[in-house]
């Protein structure tokens, strides 16, 4: 098959969705397929950054029109959002209609509800440019993808339930498939990090300092851990900003135990994550949770919220510990709880470790690609 990639990015190996499309890429080559992208290198160099988003879907499809007249496609994979001009109005003037698959990487309405409650609860305050764009157009061009997608996949059960139920999506065209990690950290040695009583203990939270990413909950709980033992450390990975930036939050006194590296690669990962037994993601909204399924694979136990994209991961008390959302008391208790009671934290190690083998990229590319063969069959059977 020919495959043409869609998504709103840089292609960049080390992004979330970005990584995911270029590892999903790789697969889908290596199965004999081949792939061509249109990402934010293929705009015209004078648009800026935040031009980018808002004028992409136009461009898509155009790019599409054009391909599609040149060269045999025969699906085009594109995320939420980005090919619903293409899908809705172009492509009933194109002589060759490939199949048209949307991906979202966490659906923009769910997202949405959290942003509104934390308005609500006086926690963030929202410009006037927000029911406008994000919370506005942004969502009817969601929406739109996935009502003219033949094929749409999502990363959870949440997000396919109100795509199903709010979004008048068919459940025969919703599929939830997961994304998977890099080979790399699939089957490394389980780590030999002691937790006996008394070892230090090392915490990690990965990903963007954020609002969204719960460090208004997770830092309270992460300073009185810090505070009441002396011999836990605290590591953030991917954070995107300074380390004084995040020094600010906690309290001088522990400085000495915090670690703060604002890029990585995933071929840093192990190294990076030696000597940790705990993975923290007291996220707000995920739509998959990919840094969780990694800190996994490299034998830490994950503390995180119970919402829709770690939920889709974490089995509560086998592999993890899940927690409500906006909770720092109880994120505190999860992680004082693995701090006392050593043996039950070396137990949800090496079930995480277990758990995480199973997301692996070529077993996810292969269940997308018999999906296409079978709808693509289908059409030609109705021809």
């Amino acid at each position: 098959m020919n495959i043409l990639l869609v998504l709103h990015h840089y292609l960049d190996r080390n992004a979330g969705a970005a990584g995911a499309t270029l590892r999903l890429a790789e697969q889908y080559q290596r199965k004999g397929h081949k792939v061509c992208f249109f990402s934010f290198e293929d705009l015209p160099h004078w648009f800026s950054e935040k031009a980018e988003s808002s004028v992409f879907p136009w461009f898509v499809a155009s790019h599409i029109f054009k391909l599609v007249s040149q060269h045999p496609i025969d699906v085009i994979e594109a995320m939420t959002g980005d090919a619903w001009i293409w899908g809705n109005v172009w492509k009933n003037f194109s002589r060759n209609c490939p199949l048209l698959v949307t991906q979202s990487h966490g659906l923009e309405h769910t997202a949405h509800l959290q942003v509104l409650e934390d308005a609500r609860q006086g926690r963030l305050t929202l410009s006037w440019k927000y029911p406008l764009w994000h919370g506005g157009f942004r969502l009817w061009e969601v929406a739109q993808s996935l009502r003219c997608a033949d094929l749409v996949f999502m990363l959870n059960r949440q997000d396919a339930t109100h795509a199903i139920e709010q979004l008048g999506i068919s459940p025969e065209r919703i599929h939830i498939c997961p994304n998977g990690i890099s080979e790399a950290l699939l089957n490394l040695p389980f780590p030999d990090s002691s937790v006996a009583e008394n070892r230090p203990i090392g915490i990690v939270q990965m990903g963007r300092y954020t609002a969204q990413k719960g460090i208004e909950y997770g830092v309270p709980a992460l300073n009185a851990i810090l505070r009441r033992y002396p011999n836990v450390k605290v590591s953030f990975l991917g954070t995107l900003c300074s380390a004084e930036q995040v020094y600010a939050d906690f309290d001088p006194s522990i400085h000495d135990r915090i670690r703060v590296i604002p890029t990585y690669t995933n071929e840093q990962l192990p190294d990076l994550l030696q000597g940790h037994h705990i993975k923290l993601l007291p996220t707000l909204a995920e739509g998959f949770g990919l840094v969780i399924v990694e800190a996994m694979a490299c034998g830490l136990a994950p503390v995180t919220t119970a919402i829709q994209g770690p939920l889709e991961i974490v089995t509560d008390g086998h592999d993890g510990l899940l927690v409500p959302v906006r909770d720092a008391l109880a994120i505190e208790q999860a992680l004082e709880r693995l701090i006392r009671d050593r043996g039950y934290l070396e137990t949800l190690r090496y079930n995480a470790y277990q758990t995480a083998q199973r997301y692996n990229w070529a077993d996810i590319a292969q269940q997308r690609l018999t999906l296409f063969e079978n709808l693509l069959e289908q059409r030609r059977h109705s021809k």
